[in-house]
């Protein structure tokens, strides 16, 4: 079995090639080509934490691969991030493990940020001005930095409930982006001036008020992944003129979708779309510039398998990690 180290997976893909794999994984997803066990979760509330197993194995693919993900959101008071996480691929003919990828998480951050890049691909207006960030965690980097290569953007304003995050967010990601950010005292401003906005945050009850959505705005939320999270007012999926996901059957679960339901502003019988509908071209993304769209991402196993395989491929390329031998 192959054991490839972070630092290894860090060097060897970039975030272009992730975006491709993601939306491929996608597309095929769409298709009915790949083989999609439901979502697994520990929930450990009596110290905010909780672990998530997904996976999956995409159709003509000599591996299937499996991820296990951690969230433990004290972590940062001792020191430690509050993700970490790795992935295993194994044989789809023989089911013999073939490589132990201790990405510490990378992987998952990294396709969480190419699925919101795919998203706003298809969903945001090509020439937007400013981009709002709610969430100055590692996924509120990665997510800016995803958008940025598939829309190039002149400002970013963020807001996070800890305004020395929010600081500390603007001072390095200006130099990363070469583009201004700004630090927001609350997100009511950030999101009535942002044409695109990307809420990354673990947050139990809505940031975002319905009220505050305006005409030309495309909304990328991914920190809802489990029932007792939302970040999202679930008035502000009935004012969305296009209403995209992930996976329907899984943000009905466990997504902003699933408050959603829950609260009765939308009916499963709503034409949600897909995002595999999108990138397959079975359904068309956004048609004009002053639609509100909005994309409830709460990460599927078919992005997991397609990042996995792409960097198994590298690490056997590149002649990276190491052999365990029993």
């Amino acid at each position: 079995m192959l054991v490839v180290h972070e630092n290894e997976i860090r060097s060897s893909i970039s975030l272009g090639e992730a975006i491709e794999a993601v939306e491929n994984g996608f597309t095929r997803l769409a298709r009915g080509e790949v083989n999609l066990p439901p979502v697994m979760s520990l929930d450990l509330p009596e110290v905010k934490g909780e672990m998530h197993i997904k996976g999956a194995h995409i159709a003509g693919d000599d591996s299937f691969v499996i991820k296990l993900a951690s969230g433990f959101y004290d972590n940062p008071i001792l020191g430690l991030p509050s993700g970490t996480g790795m992935m295993l691929v194994f044989s789809a003919r023989t089911g013999f493990p073939e490589a132990l990828l201790l990405d510490n998480g990378y992987l998952t951050d990294l396709r969480t940020a190419a699925a919101g890049a795919v998203a706003a691909k298809y969903l945001a207006n090509e020439d937007p001005q400013t981009v709002g960030v709610i969430g100055a965690g590692a996924q509120g980097r990665f997510q800016a930095l995803a958008l940025a290569e598939v829309r190039k953007y002149q400002r970013l304003l963020v807001y996070d409930v800890d305004p020395a995050r929010s600081a500390a967010y603007a001072q390095e990601m200006g130099g990363r982006l070469g583009v201004p950010v700004t630090p927001m005292q609350e997100p009511e401003g950030l999101v009535r001036q942002a044409e695109v906005l990307i809420t990354s945050t673990p947050a139990t009850k809505p940031i975002v008020r319905a009220e505050w959505l305006h005409p030309g705005l495309h909304i990328t939320a991914m920190g809802t992944d489990s029932p007792y999270k939302q970040e999202l007012e679930s008035e502000a999926l009935a004012r969305a003129d296009l209403l995209v996901c992930d996976l329907k059957a899984q943000c009905f679960e466990r997504g902003e979708l699933y408050h959603g339901l829950q609260d009765g502003t939308i009916s499963a019988d709503d034409p949600i779309v897909e995002l595999g509908e999108l990138t397959s071209g079975q359904r068309p993304g956004r048609t004009d510039r002053s639609q509100i769209t909005i994309c409830d991402l709460t990460g599927v196993g078919v992005q997991d398998a397609a990042i996995a395989t792409l960097a198994y491929q590298k690490a056997l390329e590149g002649g990276l990690g190491s052999r365990l031998t029993s």
